[in-house]
């Protein structure tokens, strides 16, 4: 008898777990998650951004004919179809659509050859806009060929504490009118609010790097969340450029006053080396206090000149080589180095420490390099 109803259990259970399955909602995602292209045509990991795929690739590729691969959410589809061969010598469109058919977003899918502009003048500037708030993108475009690179900054992330508006300067990055010539970047560090403190991050500085942020390590740790870098065929020697900066009334640690400490702002640049196990290197760097052992040399803004001002005002930072370190002429000719530049307007903002109202005012910034030899 016991082993009857026990029998009858496992079928009435293997019955819910059928009908459970069979009842599941399909997926209503429609994201691309990976690109995969052939490894050794790649100056650097593939760059998926919410409605866009970027591939920086070795300039001797046949562009006419390439055919990246993708996955997707689960039970999601893509159009054309993944491995399709295309002309990518213009952006090509992909469009996918979610499980359940509900959902569609279009992907722009580029190949990028040309290396990163070197004059940074930040007069370009794209929104995006939800019905809840708006903020700022800053990018590049080079004028020969079309290519647009991004800017990177934490306003993904300071989105998701419901303080930012429609207002993109209620963000942490917004563009500034009235720069040292045209438009500039305006970084304020800010209050994340209620939702900023319960995770522990109760400011947010305003910042601007070269890389990508990602916001599936925003939460568990910030540091790297920013990756840093983007392929530079050229050894940079000084990184220059021009800054206002004002600091705010009270600098906060745990979201608690620290008195007789005062917030200051930061901007450093790196040049590091590509290898199959380190891709990319993070915020973490600064933790390590810019010991990583495939940096190749670093930008480092003295104490002395982190002043307070209302003029434009110049830094001119020298790039410093890392002890013992070498350069492979060939490999750096195939985009197998990294830069980055990064601005803060609170110092030790990336440990959530600073003072909400600190402002850095950024504008018309050179990354200098050596002659090719």
């Amino acid at each position: 008898m016991k082993r009857r109803t026990h029998l009858i259990t496992c079928l009435l259970m293997g019955l819910v777990l059928v009908s459970c399955i069979r009842d599941e909602a399909p997926n209503a995602e429609a994201d691309i998650l990976t690109c995969i292209v052939p490894a050794d045509i790649l100056k650097r990991d593939p760059v998926i951004e919410n409605n866009k795929v970027t591939l920086m690739v070795r300039a001797d590729i046949d562009l006419k004919h390439q055919a990246p691969e993708f996955t997707l959410t689960p039970g999601a589809t893509i159009s054309p179809t993944s491995g399709t061969e295309r002309d990518f010598t213009t952006p090509q469109y992909y469009t996918v659509t979610s499980e359940d058919g509900n959902w569609k977003k279009k992907y722009q899918v580029s190949y990028q050859i040309a290396g990163i502009s070197t004059e940074y003048h930040f007069e370009e500037v794209r929104k995006v806009e939800t019905d809840r708030y708006v903020y700022d993108v800053f990018y590049d475009t080079n004028k020969t060929t079309g290519d647009v690179i991004d800017w990177a900054s934490g306003n993904s992330g300071f989105a998701i504490t419901g303080v930012g508006t429609e207002d993109p300067a209620s963000f942490p990055t917004s563009s500034l009118e009235d720069g040292k010539e045209g438009k500039g970047v305006r970084l304020e560090t800010k209050s994340t609010g209620d939702f900023g403190t319960r995770f522990g991050m109760p400011i947010a500085a305003g910042n601007l790097f070269m890389g990508t942020f990602d916001m599936l390590s925003a939460l568990t740790n910030a540091l790297k969340a920013t990756r840093l870098g983007m392929p530079f065929e050229h050894v940079p020697t000084y990184l220059k450029g021009y800054y206002k900066y004002k600091a705010g009334e009270t600098f906060e640690e745990k979201g608690k006053p620290v008195p007789d400490k005062k917030d200051t702002w930061d901007v450093y640049a790196i040049f590091y080396e590509v290898t199959d196990k380190v891709r990319y290197l993070d915020g973490t760097i600064v933790e390590d206090n810019y010991t990583h052992p495939n940096l190749v040399s670093v930008a480092l803004l003295d104490d002395k000149d982190r002043k307070e001002t209302d003029e434009w005002t110049e830094f001119y930072i020298p790039f410093v080589m890392k002890s013992g370190k070498t350069i492979d002429r060939e490999k750096l000719k195939a985009g197998g180095y990294n830069v980055s530049i990064v601005f803060s307007s609170s110092r030790e903002g990336n440990y959530f420490r600073g003072a909400p109202g600190s402002t850095l005012l950024i504008d018309e910034v050179e990354l200098i390099y050596a002659a090719d030899n």
